[in-house]
């Protein structure tokens, strides 16, 4: 199942460099984790249980890199790994 177009778009952004997010989105709770590059790469989405974990699906990101210096993101795309408790 892919991802809501707005939930991609938020997660094309920038973030602190290698930390865990947590955040609500269309009254679901998200937690997402970002590579050094401030990137998400890891999502966690469904409902926060008591001990802050979420149960519900996990997502992870796939980011292929090109140009001169190898650091461009030429194309990411989420698969759905299934479901988890973060």
């Amino acid at each position: 199942m892919p991802l809501h177009p707005q939930l991609a778009e938020k997660l094309s952004k920038l973030y602190e460099p290698s930390a865990t997010i947590a955040d609500r989105f269309k009254g679901h709770d998200i937690t997402f984790v970002t590579n050094a590059a401030g990137e998400p790469v890891t999502l966690f989405i469904g409902r926060r249980q008591p001990d802050g974990h979420i149960a519900g699906q996990r997502y992870v990101r796939t980011i292929k890199r090109g140009g001169p210096d190898g650091q461009q993101v030429i194309h990411s795309h989420w698969d759905l790994k299934g479901t988890s408790r973060a």
